[in-house]
C-alpha cells in the first residue's frame, strides 16, 4: 500500500534547505522496506536538488552557477509580475527540477555517502512551500 504524506517547510531567500532527515521519517513511518521514494515540490519558483551534503560550498556555487545561467531582472524577460526575480526563479526551477525520486532499501533512502536532498529557494524573500512525499513498495 503506497503511503504519502505532506510536508511543510519555511525557506530562507536564495538558499537550500536540508530535508534529508524529514523524508526519511517519512519513509520509516510508511513501513516500506523496499521500493521508491517520490520527493515533489508544489511551486514553480522552488526546485528539489540531491546534492553535496558535507561542504555548504557546493550549495553556495551552484547558486553562483544559476546566477549566470538566470540573472535576475533580464531585460528580455517578460514575466516579471512579482519583482526581477520572478522569471529568474521559474527559469532555475526547471532547471533543476520540482520532483525526484530515490530508491528505498532496507526501510531507509539509498542515497550515497555524501548526497542529501535539499529543498533550494530560488526567490530572493522567504517561503512556505509544500512538499509531497509519496513512497511506493
Amino acid at each position: 500500500m503506497p503511503h504519502q504524506h505532506l510536508l511543510t517547510f519555511t525557506t530562507r531567500p536564495r538558499s537550500t534547505l536540508d530535508i534529508t532527515a524529514d523524508v526519511a521519517a517519512v519513509v520509516r513511518a510508511s513501513g516500506i522496506a523496499t521500493g521508491l521514494a517520490h520527493v515533489f515540490v508544489q511551486h514553480t519558483s522552488c526546485s528539489l536538488t540531491i546534492t553535496e551534503n558535507a561542504d555548504p560550498d557546493v550549495r553556495r556555487d551552484l547558486e553562483t552557477v544559476f546566477a549566470r545561467l538566470a540573472p535576475d531582472g533580464d531585460p528580455a524577460y517578460r514575466h516579471d509580475l512579482e519583482g526581477d526575480d520572478d522569471m529568474a526563479a521559474h527559469a532555475r526551477s526547471v532547471l533543476s527540477d520540482v520532483g525526484l525520486t530515490v530508491p528505498v532499501g532496507g526501510g531507509r533512502l539509498l542515497l550515497g555517502t555524501w548526497q542529501g536532498i535539499f529543498l533550494w529557494e530560488h526567490r530572493t524573500h522567504s517561503h512556505a512551500r509544500r512538499v509531497i512525499v509519496t513512497i511506493l513498495g
